[in-house]
Parts: structure tokens; C-alpha cells; sequence
């Protein structure tokens, strides 16, 4: 006897995959144009020393697994369609962390002419984090933030799949 799927419920399955996000959720960090001491400080969360995976998260390299994608650095013109484009390949649910002051308002480059500013100006951010560069005690605070947004966008996501099946 197989697994029965129905339209707009989410099963057994649907629950299993949005617990297995929230206790292991896989990491993709972007830089859009960064001077790189938000990056440093990204990947020094990776390190023994900071060790982001006691919580399970997982750094990555492909948006079509990502669960949670990490923004460092201002959007360009450029970057703009790189960044909308990983977006768009992340599977629902996805959380977006700004990381520093340049992916939160376009830092002190907000007035160049190059620029739009900051990440919001191109995707919805869930989590922000200030500071030039972030300390990566903050970083991963913010990761922990993303993965309980992450929980609750699994949980509206069933729940608005059963509302639309039984109306």
C-alpha cells in the first residue's frame, strides 16, 4: 500500500520535509560585491571555532537545495539578475539573511551610481544583520532566526494548502 496523494493536502511527506528543513537547514551564500569582510566573517562561522553545524546547517553550493540563502555585499546592475535568478531556484519554503551593512541600505556606497542599495531593493529578506563586517556570533544568531522563519513558513504553507482543499 503506497502513499496516497491528494490535492492540496501535504501528507505525511509535507510534514517530514519541513521538519528535516528546520533541524538541518542547507546554507548558500552569495556575494554580490562585497569588499569581503562580511564573507570572512560568513565562512569563520564554517570553522571549528564558530561551528554553525551544531545547528544542523549545511553550506552549500546550488540554490535548487538551499533553504536558507546568505547575502553579502550591494546590488549592482549586475548582480541584480544573478541574485534574482538563484532566488527564483530556491524551492519554497526560503528564507533570505542580509549580512552587513552594504546588503542592508548599500552601505556607504548607497549614493553611487552603479548601485540600487540594499538586497530588498531586489528580493524580500526575512533576517537583517548590521554591523560592517558582522561579528560571526551575529551571523549565526541570524541563521537561527531564518531557520525559526523557516518553521513557520512550513506550517502557513500546509495550513494554506488544506484551507484552500476544504473551501
Amino acid at each position: 500500500m503506497g502513499v496516497r496523494r491528494t490535492k492540496g493536502k501535504r501528507g505525511i511527506f509535507g510534514t517530514w520535509m519541513d521538519l528535516s528543513r528546520a533541524r538541518s537547514p542547507w546554507v548558500l551564500h552569495y556575494d554580490a560585491s562585497s569588499c569581503n569582510g562580511c564573507d570572512i566573517e560568513t565562512v569563520a562561522c564554517m570553522t571549528p571555532l564558530y561551528d554553525i553545524e551544531r545547528f544542523g546547517a549545511i553550506s552549500i553550493g546550488c540554490p535548487k537545495h538551499a533553504d536558507i540563502l546568505l547575502v553579502t555585499g550591494t546590488i549592482n546592475h549586475k548582480s541584480q539578475r544573478v541574485l534574482r535568478n538563484i532566488y527564483e531556484q530556491m524551492t519554497e519554503p526560503k528564507v533570505v539573511v542580509a549580512i552587513g551593512i552594504c546588503a542592508t541600505s548599500g552601505g556607504v556606497f548607497h549614493q553611487s551610481y552603479n548601485l540600487l542599495g540594499g538586497v530588498d531593493k531586489v528580493i524580500p529578506v526575512d533576517v537583517y544583520i548590521s554591523g560592517c563586517p558582522p561579528r560571526p556570533e551575529a551571523i549565526i544568531d541570524a541563521i537561527v532566526m531564518g531557520v525559526e522563519k523557516l518553521k513557520k513558513k512550513g506550517k502557513e504553507g500546509s495550513r494554506d494548502s488544506v484551507d484552500a482543499s476544504s473551501g
